[in-house]
């Protein structure tokens, strides 16, 4: 079944699912990378990877809407609060598993 054919109700029930997935990712991560005391980027980084990896495999498409949405919320707050601009660098992570998200998606159609 290609794209096109699947039901609409299907893939909004999709994107709702990658949606919450992905808000619930960049979030949580967000929030406990801002902790204090947290001090370890590559689980950070590896975080943000699965999260965007999982929201991009249920989504099936938008690889980019899956990374920002994941990748978004730690430079966000980050910036804001610290002024500290590398985290942007966490949203190459968040692109990378929405990448591999979605060639998992597109190879188990």
């Amino acid at each position: 079944m290609t794209l096109s054919e699947e039901p609409a109700r299907s893939v909004e029930r999709r994107h709702a699912a990658a949606l919450l997935v992905a808000l619930a990712a960049g979030v949580g991560v967000a929030l406990v990378d801002s902790s204090p005391g947290w001090d370890s980027t590559g689980i950070t980084a590896g975080l943000l990877l699965l999260g965007a990896a999982a929201a991009a495999t249920i989504g099936r498409d938008r690889p980019w809407l899956w990374a920002l949405i994941v990748g978004l919320p730690m430079p966000i707050l980050e910036t804001v609060r610290d002024g500290n601009a590398g985290s942007w660098l966490g949203l190459v992570f968040a692109a990378g598993g929405a990448s591999i998200g979605w060639a998992v998606a597109r190879v188990g159609r």
